[in-house]
C-alpha cells in the first residue's frame, strides 16, 4: 500500500481491532476515536475516555498506536487523549443536580479513615482533570475543611452557596456554617434537611463526581442522602481487625438495603512498614480482601499506613498532593481510579447511555 492510501477509513479499521481492555468493546464502536488527521506518512487521533483517571491508559495508547504504525505507509502516530465522563442513567431531577456520578464513602465504624479516603479519591479525580465535588456529610464530625485546608466559604453568589475550592475540588460541609466545636444534635427531619440543602442549595455546577462522605454506622444521615440522591454506589472502608469488619458489612448491608450499587471494600491502614523492609500487621492481616470475597463484592485495595497521611490531614494537604510517590498515595490514586473504571463500566452497560455524545 502506498502513502496515499492511507486513508480515515483504512485508520479506523485498525483501531477497530484494538479492545478497550474494561468496555470489552473496540475503540471504534464504542466511538471512542475522533479527529483522526492524515499528513502524509503521519496520522494522528484523539481516544475519548470514559474517564480522565482511566486506569489502563497507557495499555490503551500502545495498543492503538501499534494498531496504526502497522499500516503501510505510516512512520509516525500520535495518539492523544480527551475524556466525557458518562452520566450513570440515574433521575436526579427532583433537586436539579447536574451530577452524573454520586459516589459515597461509608464505614460502619469511626476511626478508620473514610474521610481520608474521600479526600484523596476526590483529589485524585481532580488531578486527572474530572469536575469533581466533595461534600462532607458527616454532620457530627465535619472533619473535611481542616484535611482540605479551607477555613471558610467563599461569598455567595445570588441565593445560593457558593463552595470552597481547593486542590481543584469543590467542597462543602457543615463544618463552614457553625462555630469550631459547636455539637450538632439532630436526627429526624432536621437532618434530612441539612442533607437535601447541602444539594440543592449549594451552586455545585456541573460535575463528573459529586463524592460524599458518609457519617459512620447506618443511621439518618446515610437514609436522608439515599433518599435525596440516586447513587452512582457505595465504597466501604475497613481496617483488617474482626470488629471493624462486622461493622463495615452492616454498611455494605445498608447500601444492598437501599439498591445502591457497592462499587467495592478498601482496607485502610493495612500494615506498617518497618525501616528494615518488614511489615508490621498491626490491626490484623487480609481482612478487607476477606471481607470483599465473603460478600461478593471487588476489593478495590489495601492502604498502608503512614504517618504522612495523618499529618496530611492535619495540615490540609492530603498525601496524594503532598507526598504523591508515597506507597499509601499510589495505593488510594489506585482506589480512585478503580472507583471510576467501575462507575464508567456501569454506566457504558445502561440503555440510556448513547456512546456517539463522545464523539462531540
Amino acid at each position: 500500500m502506498s502513502k496515499s492510501k492511507i486513508t480515515q477509513d483504512v485508520v479506523l479499521a485498525a483501531l477497530s481491532k484494538v479492545q478497550e481492555p474494561e468496555l470489552h468493546k473496540d475503540l471504534v464502536t464504542l466511538k471512542m476515536i475522533r479527529d483522526v488527521q492524515i499528513d502524509g506518512s503521519k496520522v494522528h487521533f484523539t481516544v475519548v475516555l470514559t474517564t480522565p483517571a482511566c486506569p489502563l491508559r497507557s495499555q490503551i495508547q500502545a495498543e492503538a498506536r501499534a494498531a496504526v504504525a502497522a499500516i503501510p505507509g505510516v512512520e509516525e502516530v500520535e495518539v492523544k487523549f480527551d475524556a466525557n465522563v458518562p452520566n450513570d442513567g440515574r433521575p436526579r431531577g427532583l433537586l436539579n443536580l447536574p451530577i452524573r456520578n454520586a459516589i459515597a464513602i461509608a464505614s460502619g465504624k469511626g476511626g478508620v479513615g473514610k474521610s481520608t479516603v474521600a479526600v484523596n479519591v476526590a483529589v485524585t479525580l481532580a488531578q486527572s482533570g474530572a469536575r469533581v465535588g466533595l461534600l462532607d456529610a458527616d454532620i457530627y464530625g465535619p472533619n473535611i475543611p481542616t484535611m482540605m485546608g479551607i477555613e471558610s466559604l467563599p461569598p455567595m453568589q445570588g441565593e445560593k452557596l457558593t463552595p470552597a475550592l481547593a486542590y481543584g475540588v469543590k467542597v462543602m460541609s457543615i463544618g463552614f456554617l457553625v462555630k469550631p466545636g459547636q455539637p450538632l444534635i439532630w436526627r429526624g427531619p432536621m437532618l434530612h434537611s441539612a442533607i437535601r440543602q447541602f444539594l440543592s442549595d449549594v451552586e455545585w455546577g456541573e460535575l463528573d463526581y459529586l463524592v460524599i462522605d458518609l457519617p459512620p454506622g447506618t443511621g439518618d444521615a446515610s437514609l436522608s442522602l439515599a433518599q435525596s440522591l440516586p447513587l452512582s454506589g457505595g465504597v466501604i472502608v475497613t481496617l483488617p481487625q474482626l470488629v471493624s469488619r462486622e461493622d463495615a458489612v452492616r454498611s455494605l448491608e445498608m447500601f444492598r438495603q437501599l439498591e445502591v450499587p457497592i462499587l467495592g471494600i478498601v482496607e485502610n491502614m493495612s500494615y506498617l512498614e518497618l525501616p528494615d523492609g518488614t511489615r508490621m500487621d498491626v490491626f490484623g492481616a487480609g481482612g478487607g480482601k476477606q471481607m470483599a470475597a465473603e460478600m461478593n463484592t471487588p476489593f478495590l485495595g489495601a492502604i498502608p499506613m503512614n504517618p504522612a497521611v495523618r499529618i496530611g490531614g492535619d495540615t490540609g494537604k492530603p498525601i496524594t498532593i503532598s507526598e504523591p510517590d508515597a506507597p499509601s498515595a499510589k495505593a488510594l490514586r489506585s482506589v480512585a481510579e478503580s472507583v471510576a473504571a467501575r462507575l464508567s463500566v456501569a454506566a457504558m452497560a445502561q440503555d440510556s447511555f448513547i456512546p456517539i455524545n463522545l464523539i462531540g
